[in-house]
């Protein structure tokens, strides 16, 4: 029996919606071969972890950047540094640092003396991954050395744009806002993530089995990149191809003005939100081997891209309600899309 998420996504593929004209289907044999070597390769140094695991691949298929945030020791500088090694590509680590400063990050102009002019260095930015390991401990104006960078994956220094190389993904660590000597990430900031994810404790089992592989040397020394950077360029762009059809588009539309409406929040999801919804649904289809999008991936990612976005009022604050649990009830009472031919209510998960 096809499903309602099945009908409507091959509804979509056979040309009701007017958007699909041109759409072709994704290599996806491929792309779940290279995406199961490096899952393979970061979960033989993150124990336990499979969904925050996915959703970074998820994030790095989609053209996103990453941001990991819970309590030190959990493994989210590993879990950066796992998914980094695993592609061969260039990558940099910034320890952010209250006295670093946005030059370190971006990079200067510095006058040669022997040439009598200026010649540009490249600061840390400049590479295909790049691991922020506690981006919070910087000051907000070293934060936002970031913004132009992973908006538009170039940087401008005096006048000169200087492109960044390609893929190009963040993926930042950060602690608890509420710890000490820590600053707040501008909402801005916040905004170009892709997706927050906390990684949690592991289970008693986990960590048991961990106590044998980190117990001795760190895994981390012997990972070996398990696909390149032309890999994850050719899985991208097929990526791109995967199809969304309009009432599904339109239920991440609707989802995402929902927390715009909503009485508990003071500041909603943005449209850069909803694009972002859209990109990390495609590539979430594709790892599961469909090359179209369902309700089922708007609804598993609304909360790693939503969240993080959202100012709760401060009633909301005071009732110890999360930005996760607000989205969570929105998914729950949002109605599902249409499938498209059919008349009656809007169908509802049960």
């Amino acid at each position: 029996m096809t499903s309602y998420n099945d009908q409507a996504g091959l509804e979509g593929r056979a040309g009701s919606d007017q958007g699909a004209q041109g759409y072709r289907p994704v290599g996806l044999p491929e792309l779940a071969a290279v995406v199961e070597r490096v899952r393979a390769n970061i979960e033989s140094v993150i124990e336990g972890k499979p969904e925050a695991v996915r959703i970074a691949l998820t994030v790095l298929l989609a053209e996103g950047h990453l941001l990991l945030e819970d309590v030190p020791g959990v493994g989210k500088t590993m879990l950066a540094k796992a998914l980094a090694r695993s592609v061969d590509c260039t990558v940099r680590r910034i320890q952010f640092t209250p006295d670093l400063l946005p030059s370190d990050v971006t990079g200067t102009n510095i006058f040669d003396q022997h040439q009598r002019d200026f010649e540009f260095r490249p600061g840390a930015i400049f590479a295909q991954i790049v691991v922020g390991d506690e981006i919070n401990r910087a000051s907000p104006k070293t934060q936002s050395a970031l913004l132009e960078s992973m908006e538009e994956r170039q940087v401008t220094i005096d006048g000169t744009s200087y492109e960044l190389p390609s893929p190009f993904m963040v993926v930042a660590t950060q602690n608890p806002v509420e710890m000490e000597g820590t600053y707040p990430l501008p909402e801005a900031q916040r905004d170009r993530f892709m997706a927050r994810i906390s990684i949690g404790y592991p289970s008693p089992e986990a960590e048991f089995a961990m106590l044998d592989v980190h117990g001795g040397a760190s895994p981390l020394e012997d990972l070996q990149p398990v696909a390149h950077a032309s890999d994850i360029l050719k899985l991208i762009d097929l990526v791109r191809t995967v199809h969304i059809a309009d009432p599904v588009r339109r239920y991440a539309v609707d989802l995402v003005g929902a927390t715009r409406t909503s009485h508990e929040l003071r500041l909603g999801a943005s449209p850069r939100a909803t694009l972002h919804l859209v990109r990390a649904a495609r590539a979430a289809a594709a790892l599961d081997g469909r090359d179209y999008v369902t309700p089922d991936d708007i609804q598993r990612l609304a909360v790693p891209v939503l969240a993080h976005r959202l100012m709760p009022t401060a009633e909301t604050q005071l009732s110890r309600r999360t930005s996760e649990q607000i989205v969570a009830d929105l998914v729950a009472r949002l109605p599902l899309p249409r499938p498209q031919g059919q008349a009656g209510p809007a169908l509802r998960r049960g």
